[in-house]
């Protein structure tokens, strides 16, 4: 499995480089620039000391090679709007609150997930099954930040049960609008994939066998099913938990978290490019990082895999 590890990390490199050319010619060929949303209009002069502070004057390959050697070093360069303090300290101060958004929205999405998929599984074509799926549907067809939006108008204008907006941590009763909004996707998708693997598995000859000679039905389920049912929920559950940690933008802005999320929607609307990067490049390993976790947690599910 250490080879395979190191194979795979060492593809990160190319990953993560074609991932950062791609944000750079993007963002360069948008038109626009960073001064445009100024507070006021900036005089031609202004806007050409700033050009120079920053180098946005020279040559883009070599902004280019700049940028790329200075984020090998640990450099993420100044932020354009936030003058006072660098990418690194914006990072530093704003992705942990995302962070633990997102583990808390996904214990809660595969908690709800697995539950639901397992119970409409073994209820198949009953109204259980249907009710489930039906709640499926609904959770996968409605974005994260309709679904703020309404559980701030039930859970907080019309039953004052939290306050509308803000953060206090993990333990803090704000934590349960945007939580519940980013779970309820992730869960609705893995309530489907659950259902679906649940029942392919229950139609295998292996589980017939184990009825057979004499299990009983709940060990069947435990022991057998959920363990060669979880390979296809885990693949997509690694995925889900990338998207929630770093697509949480719309949620935090609606709900006043203070995360990276938010600070990403900021950056894009007033063009602060050292940000934008950082944060795309940050995303990435996530991503890849979270593929990676989800190969590798084949093996401990599946003993048929193999890494050699």
């Amino acid at each position: 499995m250490g080879a395979y590890i190191a194979r795979r990390l060492l593809l990160v490199i190319p990953t993560i480089l074609a991932v950062y050319t791609i944000t750079f010619v993007l963002m360069h060929a948008t038109p626009g620039g960073p001064w445009d949303n100024a507070d006021r209009p900036l005089s031609p002069q202004a806007i050409a000391n700033l050009n120079a502070k920053y180098h946005l004057n020279d040559p883009l390959w070599k902004q280019y090679v700049d940028y790329l050697g200075n984020v090998v070093h640990g450099d993420l360069g100044p932020s354009y709007v936030n003058t006072s303090r660098s990418v690194t300290d914006i990072i530093r101060d704003f992705f942990p609150v995302s962070l633990k958004l997102g583990i808390v929205a996904m214990i809660l999405g595969t908690v709800i997930g697995l539950t639901l998929g397992v119970i409409a599984a073994l209820n198949q074509n009953s109204w259980v099954d249907y009710t489930a799926m039906f709640g499926a549907v609904v959770g996968i067809a409605t974005p994260s930040y309709v679904m703020a939006t309404v559980l701030i108008y039930l859970l907080a204008l019309e039953l004052h049960l939290v306050p509308t907006t803000g953060w206090g941590g993990v333990f803090n009763i704000r934590i349960i609008i945007p939580a519940l909004a980013l779970s309820l996707g992730p869960a609705a998708q893995l309530a489907r994939y659950t259902r679906t693997s649940v029942l392919e598995t229950l139609r295998q000859h292996y589980i017939l066998t184990a009825q057979a000679k004499g299990l009983r039905y709940r060990a069947v389920v435990v022991r057998h099913v959920m363990k060669n049912a979880m390979n296809p929920v885990v693949t997509i559950a690694g995925l889900l938990l990338a998207n929630v940690i770093t697509g949480s933008f719309f949620v935090e802005t609606i709900c006043g978290v203070p995360g990276i999320g938010r600070y990403f929607v900021t950056a894009a609307t007033g063009r602060d490019y050292p940000v934008l990067m950082a944060l795309t490049l940050l995303f990435a390993i996530l991503i890849i990082f979270a593929n990676l976790l989800v190969d590798i947690a084949y093996g401990f599910l599946d003993p048929r895999v193999s890494y050699s």
